[in-house]
């Protein structure tokens, strides 16, 4: 079944591996590893805390910047590239899968 963005966010729980230097380099998704396979891009957003009940203690950091990786992932070398959309809120370990879009649903 392939997704777009256009879909409702999908954010189902992956695990990502990061390089020494802190990109992705594969995600495990659906029980398969997806390679990166192209310069991943990086970006953060706020989140809406004021719709949030959360509390955290005082000197406890950033807790409303959410980072987001845009990462171009395939299952082999030969195997379509697809475009994960990966979310990460401030207060969680826990990265989210917001999007997948397919190489073929864009050119469409």
């Amino acid at each position: 079944m392939a997704r777009t963005t256009s879909d409702k966010p999908l954010d189902e729980p992956v695990q990502v591996r990061f390089t020494a230097k802190g990109t992705p380099l594969a995600v495990r998704y659906d029980g398969r590893i997806w390679a990166v396979a192209a310069e991943p891009v990086r970006w953060f957003t706020r989140a809406d805390w004021w719709n949030t009940a959360k509390r955290a203690p005082v000197g406890c950091g950033d807790l409303v910047s959410v980072e987001h990786w845009q990462v171009q992932v395939r299952l082999t070398s030969t195997s379509a590239l697809r475009t994960f959309e990966l979310r990460r809120d401030p207060l969680s370990e826990q990265w989210l899968l917001a999007a997948i879009t397919d190489a073929g649903a864009a050119a469409a």
